[in-house]
């Protein structure tokens, strides 16, 4: 991608400290993003593991599932009990170095470790803290346990997904997880911004079922200012005609009419002009009231055109078309590969940044590295001697990857190895 009249410099967010104390999707999201915009982050898994690692087929080693890799690229790994009072004096040394902790423990497990918010601000007022949940600590819910698809059932999102004489159906990505991941992290950001301005740090809040709730648009609002309640529209879209999938010659694309002007040029490339000054079809609201006797027409003629010439032409008059890809032809697509959406560093593949900066772009640095990878690195980055980390490991407070077998070489090379993904992050 090109850096255009920009010169590249050090990404945005160099310099920052992190520490990831969440597993499975939502808090290792916001971490990643973090790190691929150029933060230091430490992950810090139980001597159980992220879950995810487990989340499979497919497996890309031992234990690590491809679930997993994607979400927790360009981070350090250490394992620790956390459990213990050892392991949690380990966590205060973490905080008293991080910017940015990210969590997501069940509600009040911080707390009773002795690290509740008061403490935490306290102990650290610069530092910020986002704790990522399934319902929030308090209202009725709260503290309740949540995954996506309870997030996405309590909230309403599911009942409007589904074809109109169907079930509800689950939305097919993780989408409550995924988007609050990316609503952490830029409460991270505005976090950040304020503790410019004023020094102190605070805390971030974010939950499933509150993101699940932001995601109602447009029946949210068709329900508060129109009591209006939402209904399933299968591919099509509750307050736009035409915007729905159908059937060409060669299998399914998708056309969105906007506006009154792109629906002319639809009906123009079909060859039926005249449908576009059809009273019934002659607005959006028209077309909705009469949408089965709109497509009717529409859908005979599209289904005389191979999807690739009919999505040309169209695009070529301004009219949004696609045929509708399969996961795996959007990633081979060219034009997905051409904005680095598919990335590769060594063994490791994964979907690219899509957030593009031109001046102090993201990067994809390193693969996600195994449990307890970075252990001894990392301890010996906060100054813990040879000693102290041989006891660490023999009584099971942390946990390295490997075996761990030279302890008069462990500080200089646990050194390294960490200077080494410092340099790898910058």
């Amino acid at each position: 991608m090109s850096t255009g009249t920009y010169a590249a410099d050090a990404p945005a967010l160099s310099g920052l400290k992190v520490v990831d104390l969440s597993r499975v999707l939502a808090g290792p999201l916001c971490a990643q993003m973090l790190a691929d915009h150029g933060a230091e982050v430490i992950k810090v898994e139980s001597p159980t593991g992220d879950e995810t690692r487990t989340w499979g087929p497919p497996f890309v080693g031992p234990d690590t599932s491809a679930y997993f890799t994607g979400i927790n690229r360009n981070k350090a790994n250490i394992c620790l009990d956390l459990r213990t009072e050892a392991g949690q004096a380990v966590l205060r040394d973490l905080f008293a170095e991080a910017d940015v902790v990210v969590e997501n423990f069940k509600a009040g497990t911080l707390a009773r470790w002795g690290f509740g918010d008061e403490v935490v601000r306290a102990t650290w007022p610069r530092l910020i803290l986002c704790h990522i949940t399934g319902f929030g600590a308090d209202g009725p819910m709260g503290g309740m346990p949540g995954y996506d698809a309870v997030a996405q059932a309590y909230s309403g999102l599911m009942s409007i997904n589904g074809e109109p004489d169907g079930e509800p159906l689950r939305v097919g990505v993780p989408i409550a997880d995924m988007v609050t991941g990316i609503y952490a992290c830029t409460g991270v950001l505005l976090a950040l911004q304020a503790r410019q301005r004023t020094g102190q740090g605070q805390v971030v809040d974010c939950n499933l079922v509150n993101t699940a709730v932001s995601l109602l648009h447009p029946h949210s609002p068709s329900y508060l200012m129109g009591g209006v309640e939402g209904q399933r529209t299968g591919s099509a879209h509750p307050t736009i005609a035409p915007y729905d999938s159908f059937a060409a010659a060669d299998g399914l694309m998708f056309i969105g009419c906007g506006n009154d002007g792109q629906f002319r040029k639809l009906v123009e490339v079909l060859g039926i002009p005249g449908l576009a000054d059809d009273p019934r079809f002659a607005s959006n609201g028209a077309r909705l009231a009469h949408r089965a006797a709109m497509e009717e027409h529409l859908r005979p003629a599209i289904a005389t055109w191979k999807r690739a010439g009919l999505t040309r032409d169209l695009l070529a008059r301004g009219v949004p078309a696609t045929p509708i890809h399969s996961v795996g032809e959007a990633l081979e697509d060219a034009h997905v590969r051409s904005q680095e959406m598919v990335v590769a560093v060594g063994d490791y593949v994964g979907t690219g940044i899509p957030i593009k900066l031109r001046g102090t772009p993201g990067t994809v640095r390193t693969a996600p590295r195994p449990r307890g990878a970075d252990t001894e690195a990392v301890l010996a980055g906060l100054g813990y001697d040879v000693e102290r980390v041989n006891e660490l490991l023999s009584d099971g407070t942390a946990h390295a990857a490997g075996e761990f077998v030279d302890a008069a070489r462990f500080l200089t090379d646990g050194q390294q190895r960490l200077q080494e993904h410092h340099r790898s992050t910058q």
